[in-house]
């Protein structure tokens, strides 16, 4: 099952292309990964500071190491969705409802820990990752059982 997505393209490339829902879960998972390891370079450059945002075991870092690991998880979820379409047909509108979950929870976990750790009253945000994420893989399975 072949569904798609528009999406824009710049440097002399059509304005809109056709992009698969698995061909995008799959750019969104390895798009993802780049960012963990750019968040781990980043904060990987103070780890040496024993104090650095409030010491190791300290709340504020461990949401720091949070987000810079939830870009691996997730973006990895989102692969092996991808993957998974390419092999495993899964009933409409399944196919659609788990991709925008997980792209929701992809985008929103990072970004949810990073503004916990600036600001603790952030953490009521966390229902909105977990939801996505939830979402996505109930929808993959229960899609999977009705195909």
């Amino acid at each position: 099952m072949k569904r798609s997505i528009s999406v824009i393209h710049l440097h002399h490339t059509p304005v809109y292309a056709e992009m698969s829902i698995a061909e995008l879960n799959i750019f969104i998972g390895w798009v993802a990964m780049l960012l963990g390891v750019l968040a781990g370079a980043v904060i990987g450059l103070f780890f040496h500071i024993d104090d650095w945002a409030g010491g190791y075991a300290s709340f504020r870092r461990r949401m720091l190491r949070l987000a810079h690991i939830s870009f691996f998880g997730i973006g990895f979820i989102n692969l092996l969705y991808g993957l998974t379409l390419q092999f495993i047909p899964l009933a409409d509108p399944y196919v659609t409802i788990a991709s925008y979950g997980l792209i929701l929870g992809v985008i929103t976990m990072p970004l949810c820990c990073y503004l916990t750790a600036w600001r603790k009253s952030f953490r009521h945000l966390f229902p909105v990752p977990v939801l996505g994420v939830g979402t996505g893989i109930l929808a993959i399975l229960y899609g999977w059982y009705a195909a």
